[in-house]
């Protein structure tokens, strides 16, 4: 193999000081330019086999309607917009979430969910329908109900709802349709738990499908919110091209990262193909304060989704073949602290970071996976990982090349008042 395939020219100039990525000319080996090759153009969308209306126009648009719904929620002040804003890239900005209380981590981005066999940081969803239902129920977020989903649906979006999914039931029988309730077993005296548990289960049926149907056209808008292209893509189509400069889309500092990202720094050994991003999950070994308690991550999220009413083979989904579940191991030891690896795509202007949201900026993550302090409280830490020991231009560089990652998000505004 050649050592050398790509030559790419900087700006003049000598070592950096500090023994960084040279000023001088950054090269790729074979093997390094086929990484950065691997890295763009993301491929179309993929199938959502457990929704039919996935890709349906119809079935996006009340999705986008329900999604900046703020009447979703049990103050009528939270809506999935208020963590997902559009202008800051369908994040918040904050260390962690905050609905009708305060969360314990940090929104990720809906930009290019649809590549993702797993949702939420610890993959307790694996669907892009069934992750959109936890936050209405839960306490933190929207503290909502299915039974108050459903009667929402049927007085304000029957007629785009009945459409797409045919009858609602009759929700206006109160005899037969309270106006709230949804299983709560850990409550089992609660009033949501009573409620629900006094309607028959043909009843509680046609409740949780109005609910799932929820879920499916928010998903088939979060599967309009595709990352779009950014520097770095523009740089690899010229480059397949046959343009050895990359069209001048990176800075020469972009391009040194870029020489770290896929060699040295071994970035890509799990923020890899087009999304940037593994599918897998690991344990950082972040450290932790007896104060802040163990998020156990995967660890939970695995039996989670697996017992998830809401999943691909449970009986709202729109199929029964689902192999990512037929084959997961919820033991599997190595999910102990471990959490999603994100994507990097538009990874700058999606601050702050980790699960947690403990880090403001890219030079303290990058700065922790340099020295790579502590050890986690249980388990162990991702094997692959090693102290990287950067310099400071080092870093420099990997930002740089991190923030050519960056683009435009698609628009997205609550439809106007009929």
């Amino acid at each position: 193999m050649s050592p050398i395939l790509l030559s790419l020219l900087l700006a003049c100039g000598g070592p950096s000081p500090s023994g960084g990525p040279s000023a001088a000319e950054t090269t790729l080996t074979a093997r390094e330019l086929a990484q950065v090759m691997s890295l763009s153009p993301l491929p179309e969308r993929p199938p959502s086999p457990s929704n039919r209306v996935a890709d349906n126009a119809d079935a996006a648009a009340l999705g986008l309607a329900l999604f900046f719904d703020v009447r979703l929620s049990s103050n009528g002040a939270v809506s999935c917009a208020t963590c997902h804003q559009p202008a800051r890239h369908y994040t918040d900005g904050e260390r962690v979430a905050k609905g009708v209380a305060v969360g314990k981590r940090n929104t990720p981005t809906l930009l290019g969910g649809m590549y993702s066999s797993w949702q939420f940081w610890d993959g307790r969803a694996d669907t892009i329908w069934s992750q959109a239902l936890g936050p209405i129920e839960s306490p933190l977020e929207h503290n909502l109900d299915r039974v108050r989903v459903a009667h929402h649906v049927f007085n304000h979006y029957k007629a785009p709802y009945e459409a797409l999914f045919g009858p609602m039931p009759p929700l206006d029988d109160r005899a037969r349709f309270p106006e709230f309730g949804r299983p709560n077993p850990g409550e089992p005296q609660g009033p949501d738990h009573l409620q629900w548990t006094a309607m028959s289960e043909a009843d509680q049926r046609a409740v949780n499908e109005v609910f799932a149907n929820v879920g499916k056209v928010m998903e088939a808008f979060q599967r309009t919110l595709t990352p779009q292209p950014s520097n770095f893509d523009r740089y690899v189509a010229a480059v397949r091209a046959g343009d050895a400069t990359g069209g001048g889309h990176l800075s020469p500092e972009a391009e040194a990262g870029l020489k770290l990202f896929v060699g040295e720094a071994s970035c890509v050994l799990c923020h890899n193909g087009p999304n940037l991003a593994d599918d897998a999950f690991h344990s950082l070994g972040l450290p932790t304060t007896p104060s802040e308690g163990l998020d156990m991550g995967r660890a939970v999220g695995a039996r989670r989704v697996l017992t998830a009413e809401f999943n691909c083979a449970g009986p709202y989904s729109d199929t029964t073949d689902c192999p990512e579940l037929r084959y997961l191991n919820p033991e599997f030891p190595d999910f102990i602290l471990a959490f999603k690896t994100p994507s990097l795509r538009h990874v700058a202007q999606t601050a702050p970071y980790m699960h947690d949201g403990r880090f403001q900026t890219l030079d303290e993550v990058l700065n922790f996976y340099s020295t790579l302090p502590g050890e986690p409280p249980l388990g162990h830490r991702e094997l692959t990982l090693k102290p990287l020991k950067l310099n400071d231009s080092e870093i420099a560089a990997l930002t740089a090349f991190l923030e050519s990652l960056s683009a435009p998000s698609p628009e997205a505004s609550p439809p106007s008042p009929s």
